[in-house]
C-alpha cells in the first residue's frame, strides 16, 4: 500500500489530535500520539513532550521512543534541559547544538546525556494556548543543520492543537462532573422531599416539623441526611425517628 502524501498526513495528525472528547481518553497515550505525528512530518529523530501544573516541575512524559522517554525524565530529576525552560520561561527555546561548551553549561547533565544517544541539536516549542502554558514538546534531530522556518512553524502548529484538545477534554471532564454533582443534589432534594412528606403524614404534622426531625437524628447520629431520608422511604429509620412520642 503506498504511503499516503505529506500534506494528506499532515490533514490526518491535526484530524487525530482534535479528536479528544471520547470517553476513554488517555493523556500520556495522546501526547505519544504527538510526538509520532512530529517525527513523521518533521525532519527530526525523536520528539519528547512533558505537561505540568502551573508554578510546579512537569509531571508527566512521553516521546517517540523509549530512550527519549528517559532522557526527558532524567531531565525532570535534574531539573534541567530544553522542555523545562521552555516550560517555565513560557517561550520557544531555539534551535541548540548539543555539543557546544553552551550547552553544557546551560545543561550539564542533559546535553552530554542527549549527544551519548546520537542527538545532535534540540527545539522547544510550548505547548500554550492564550496565556496558558500546560507544558512544551522537544524536538531532537540526530543529523547537521536546523529546522527550516516553515517546520517550525508546522512543529508549534501541532503544539497549539495538541493544547487546545488537551484542554477542551479537560474542560468537557469538568462540566460533565458539575452535571453529575448537580444531578447528584437533585435527586437527594427529591428523596429529602418525599421523606418529609411521609414522615409527616405518618406522625401526623407538618412538613417542616418532619424535616426539623430527620435533621436532628441526621445529627445526632452523624449521618448524611440524604441517607435518614432513604431509611424513612425503605422502613429502616429507627424508631426514635418514627415514633413522635421518642
Amino acid at each position: 500500500m503506498p504511503e499516503m502524501p505529506r500534506e494528506e498526513r499532515i490533514a490526518f495528525a491535526f484530524v487525530a489530535l482534535a479528536d479528544t472528547l471520547v470517553r476513554d481518553f488517555d493523556v500520556i497515550g495522546f501526547l505519544h500520539t504527538l510526538t509520532d505525528h512530529c517525527v513523521d512530518l518533521l525532519d527530526v529523530a525523536a520528539a519528547g513532550v512533558l505537561l505540568g501544573i502551573p508554578q510546579g516541575q512537569a509531571v508527566e512524559a512521553a516521546a517517540s521512543d523509549p530512550r527519549t522517554r528517559a532522557l526527558e525524565l532524567a531531565g525532570v530529576e535534574w531539573d534541567e534541559g530544553p522542555c523545562r525552560d521552555c516550560f517555565h520561561t513560557r517561550a520557544s527555546v531555539a534551535d541548540v547544538r548539543l555539543d557546544t561548551k553552551a550547552a553544557r553549561t546551560r545543561w550539564p547533565h542533559f546535553a552530554p546525556h542527549a549527544r551519548q544517544l546520537g542527538f545532535t541539536s534540540v527545539v522547544a516549542a510550548p505547548l500554550r494556548w492564550q496565556e496558558q502554558v500546560i507544558g512544551a514538546l522537544n524536538l531532537f534531530r540526530n543529523q547537521p543543520g536546523s529546522l527550516d522556518a516553515g517546520q517550525l512553524c508546522l512543529a508549534q502548529a501541532l503544539a497549539d492543537t495538541a493544547t487546545i484538545a488537551i484542554l477542551q477534554q479537560r474542560a468537557a471532564h469538568e462540566q460533565m462532573t458539575v452535571i453529575a454533582q448537580l444531578q447528584h443534589a437533585l435527586d437527594s432534594r427529591i428523596i429529602i422531599e418525599q421523606a418529609k412528606g411521609y414522615l409527616a403524614h405518618l406522625q401526623h404534622g407538618t412538613v417542616d416539623e418532619a424535616f426539623t426531625r430527620m435533621r436532628s437524628h441526621a445529627r445526632t447520629h452523624g449521618t448524611k441526611l440524604t441517607d435518614v431520608a432513604r431509611q424513612v422511604l425503605n422502613g429502616t429509620a429507627a424508631t426514635s425517628l418514627l415514633d413522635p412520642d421518642a
